[in-house]
């Protein structure tokens, strides 16, 4: 009876701990292959409305601009969507909504995941003060070079004040663009925030 009892819990340990196993796969694996698929989908989308014209008030989940980032590579390319919930950074990086949108005076703040769900911004802790961050628009191509890395900036979930129109100072007004790129400070979805600031040095516009 004991034997049997000991061999029955040794099963359900093996069976759990392979359920275990297949969700972190799924989490760090499975999830990147889906988000990719989405996110190539999202950009052919966008660049298809952007041909015909049909702009309108993004709605949660819906990509708004391209992001691209020359040090992670010339075919390095990710919608951002409108939103930074569960389900929107699934699909991309996602815009906080209250921020301003690119070319705006004020702040377009962004976030991506460090791991699961493509990864997109796996590696920004690897960027530095100077690098570029290009981000397009269906009018105008606007280019922002950081003003520091983010792995120098880490904050909690609390500190919200990086997403005010000027990080640092509550309640002033602001009187030109900026973007702020937010994500995980580790890879193990720590509740801490990597965070980095850029300014805007360049507008292209494209019509």
């Amino acid at each position: 009876m004991g034997r049997g009892l000991v061999r029955g819990l040794g099963v359900l340990l093996l069976v759990a701990g392979v359920g275990l196993l297949g969700w972190v796969g799924w989490q760090y694996f499975g999830t990147g292959i889906t988000s990719n698929r989405q996110m190539d989908q999202l950009e052919q989308d966008l660049r298809q409305r952007w041909t015909t014209d049909q702009e309108t008030a993004p709605a949660p989940g819906t990509p708004i601009t391209l992001l691209r980032i020359p040090k992670f590579g010339a075919d390095w390319e990710k919608p951002v969507v409108e939103g930074v919930g569960k389900d929107d950074l699934a699909r991309g990086i996602g815009h906080y909504p209250d921020t301003a949108l690119p070319g705006e005076n004020g702040n377009f703040a962004i976030a991506g995941h460090r791991v699961t769900h493509g990864s997109p911004f796996r590696k920004l802790l690897e960027l530095r003060k100077g690098d570029q961050v290009i981000v397009e628009t269906s009018d105008a191509v606007y280019t922002y070079e950081l003003d520091g890395s983010p792995k120098d900036l880490t904050v909690k979930p609390a500190d919200t004040w990086v997403l005010d129109p000027v990080p640092g100072k509550p309640g002033a007004a602001p009187t030109k663009p900026m973007l702020t790129l937010t994500t995980c400070q580790d890879l193990f979805h720590s509740p801490d925030r990597s965070v980095a600031f850029a300014h805007l040095v360049r507008t292209d516009p494209k019509r």
